[in-house]
């Protein structure tokens, strides 16, 4: 039995939460670019969740923009989903099994783009979501007429201006924007991609007034580890559990956080957040972003090459390591937590990272490391360049632990095989997708150059960084000793000799620290 409106009533209720028939009349307040598995495990859920309590009372059209994949499970299961949370609060497991029914429709952008310009001719239309990973926030010089554009800017800014000029300019019609690409200060950053957009389009005065002062462009973060789809017997299980077969299935932690920067009006739009004390309306997110993005993003992105190159498949199976996990902690701890950008209390960001040590080790959760390596290069430069150049900046010398987390990206980055714009590397024979926007580049610097030259121009290409990284230092020095021993002994012999203590050292050190 397929999850499908027609079969809820068939679904026993105590495998989880249900919908109830009413919030399938409920009207499309929300418009969603992407159909991410973090979208449909956060925003997605509060959404949800503020439905069933009766709270918000709106449902989500979503914007497929991309070629990859379909949405043919969405259509079969009439967009119903079922979300999977595992985790452990205050030391005892909690599993919870929740049916989604926040989404009402799924659209392609490259098949019904005028389907979804009718949308914004939608009276209850209230809020805009996006998740398009950190490049989908970039300005592509196009033109907004194309069927559709290509960037996520680009359609963005013709959904508006078709929504302006459906109503006529009202200042009733402007929307709450709020993307979550993990980027610094993204809605404002978008308000000002779609403002230079419209003058480069040639759009007239009276839109980008209404595009400025009517709509609503919120900076925000998303936290909660969402790994998606879980393996192949998981899958099954959890269908044997639950009593029908789910082509959505998500599984995720439980922590959840969703911090928005906003006021009272932005709260009254977004009233879902009363549902779930995850969601955080406020005048300033700076600490929730950069506890987040500096420790739980940033290090993932730097250990994610270390880990699979180790030969660990999943972020669980490094934690179960001692060596590698010891790794993690450390990193975290020791050298990110000291050096964040930003005045946070020492004992917050301590509390932070252990809480994240015990997210990273969730049983439930397989969060593959090959995932992560996803923009691999964009990631360091947001997440980790600005600790690297504090940490210097405070303790003035190179972080180990970073120095190795930039050598295994450097060499994860070594491809082998080149099919069009599609490049692999390889691992004990075993070839594995490298799917970054850099991946081309530094093919072509593997294959022409030594380790300590692939450092080089790695580290001084300021179009990467936008800064040169080779003066900091000692910094290309240290990454380039760490790169010659992983390719002499091996990811797991360098871990070995990275300075291990024990359990208890290590708490001795982030207390003493």
């Amino acid at each position: 039995m397929l999850l499908s409106k027609v079969n809820l009533k068939k679904i026993d209720s105590n495998v989880g939460t249900l919908p109830d028939e009413t919030i399938f009349a409920l009207p499309e307040k929300v418009v969603q670019f992407g159909t991410g598995v973090l979208l449909r495990g956060l925003p997605d859920y509060f959404i949800d969740k503020a439905n069933k309590a009766g709270i918000f009372s709106g449902r989500i059209v979503v914007v497929k923009s991309t070629d990859s994949g379909d949405a043919t499970a969405f259509d079969q299961q009439d967009g119903l989903y079922t979300l999977c949370m595992r985790g452990v609060v205050d030391g005892e497991p909690v599993e919870e099994n929740v049916i989604s029914s926040s989404i009402s429709r799924v659209l392609s952008a490259n098949k019904e783009w005028n389907t979804i310009l009718q949308c914004a001719h939608n009276p209850d239309l209230s809020v805009i979501i996006s998740n398009t990973t950190e490049v989908g926030i970039t300005l592509v010089k196009e033109g907004i007429n194309s069927n559709p554009p290509v960037s996520y800017p680009g359609k963005l800014l013709a959904f508006l201006h078709e929504r302006f000029t459906a109503f006529k300019g009202s200042v009733e019609a402007g929307l709450v924007i709020v993307p979550t690409e993990l980027i610094s200060d993204n809605g404002t950053k978008l308000k000002s991609i779609l403002l230079e957009l419209s003058d480069l389009n040639g759009l007239n005065i009276n839109f980008k007034v209404w595009l400025n002062d009517h709509n609503r462009f919120c900076n925000s973060l998303v936290d909660r580890i969402v790994p998606g789809k879980p393996d192949a017997a998981t899958k099954a299980l959890l269908e044997t559990q639950l009593g029908y077969e789910d082509e959505l299935l998500t599984m995720s932690e439980v922590y959840s956080l969703w911090a928005i920067q906003g006021d009272e009006y932005i709260k009254s739009v977004l009233s879902f957040a009363e549902a779930d004390k995850g969601v955080i309306i406020t005048n300033d997110i700076t600490i929730f972003k950069e506890l987040k993005l500096r420790l739980l993003n940033g290090t993932h992105t730097l250990s994610c090459g270390v880990a699979f190159l180790a030969g660990f498949a999943t972020v669980k199976d490094a934690m179960d390591d001692s060596f590698l996990a010891n790794f993690v902690k450390e990193l975290m701890t020791i050298e990110i937590a000291k050096a964040i950008p930003y005045p946070v209390p020492e004992k917050e960001a301590t509390a932070f990272a252990l809480n994240v040590i015990d997210r990273f080790s969730n049983p439930s959760i397989a969060h593959q490391w090959i995932s992560i390596t996803l923009n691999y290069t964009s990631k360091l430069k947001m997440r980790v360049v600005p600790v690297l150049q504090q940490y210097y900046k405070v303790y003035n010398t190179v972080p180990e632990k970073v120095a190795i987390g930039f050598a295994a990206w450097l060499l994860f980055m070594k491809a082998t095989k080149k099919d069009g714009n599609v490049y692999q590397g390889e691992l004990n024979g075993q070839a594995y997708p490298i799917k970054d926007e850099m991946a081309g580049y530094f093919f072509d610097l593997w294959q022409n150059l030594s380790p300590e030259a692939v450092v080089k121009a790695a580290l001084s290409n300021s179009s990467l960084w936008d800064t040169d990284l080779t003066l900091i230092p000692g910094f290309a020095k240290v990454v380039t000793e760490k790169l010659q021993k992983i390719i002499e002994l091996g990811m797991i012999a360098v871990i070995h000799s990275s300075g291990w203590v024990t359990p208890q050292d290590w708490l001795t050190r982030i207390n003493d620290a």
